[in-house]
């Protein structure tokens, strides 16, 4: 295994709970519901974590939903949350509540989400004619184009 990254984390509150890892290859670390939130039906909700990170810079950190979560109907509406390497704010996790029943419950301790440290490659764009990007078989074919099954 590579050399490993370290993110430095600030516990702003004393019940702020650290990233952990579900096992030992999850790919994502948890992130924890600071307080106790309703989560109204169709609308999004902010929630605390209590945590604030240093993502270092060449990397980015994704907020994703919980699978767990997700298949009750509880989502990110936005699907990944990114944060950014200059951010120094507080981690908040941006949920929705679409499952059964008028709201969703958010529990203080929960698992809401995951935090994956990603790195970010150093890009430019450069200005070229459209028949200088090249063919593709699939070409312009857009949404639904490479079909269903």
């Amino acid at each position: 295994m590579d050399e490993q990254l370290e993110v430095k984390v600030a516990r702003t509150h004393p019940d702020a709970k650290l990233p952990t890892r579900g096992s030992e290859y999850a790919a994502g670390w948890d992130l924890y519901a600071l307080e106790e939130v309703e989560v109204p039906f169709r609308q999004s909700v902010k929630l605390r974590t209590g945590l604030h990170v240093a993502i270092p810079i060449g990397y980015e950190g994704q907020v994703r939903a919980r699978s767990s979560l997700g298949s009750k109907g509880l989502i990110l509406p936005h699907s990944i949350g990114t944060i950014d390497a200059d951010y120094r704010g507080e981690l908040f996790v941006l949920m929705t509540w679409l499952g059964e029943g008028d709201s969703y419950t958010v529990r203080a301790g929960e698992r809401i989400a995951q935090i994956l440290i990603s790195p970010i490659p150093n890009v430019s764009f450069r200005v070229v004619d459209f028949d200088d990007l090249g063919q593709t078989e699939r070409g312009e074919g857009g949404f639904g184009s490479t079909g269903r099954f």
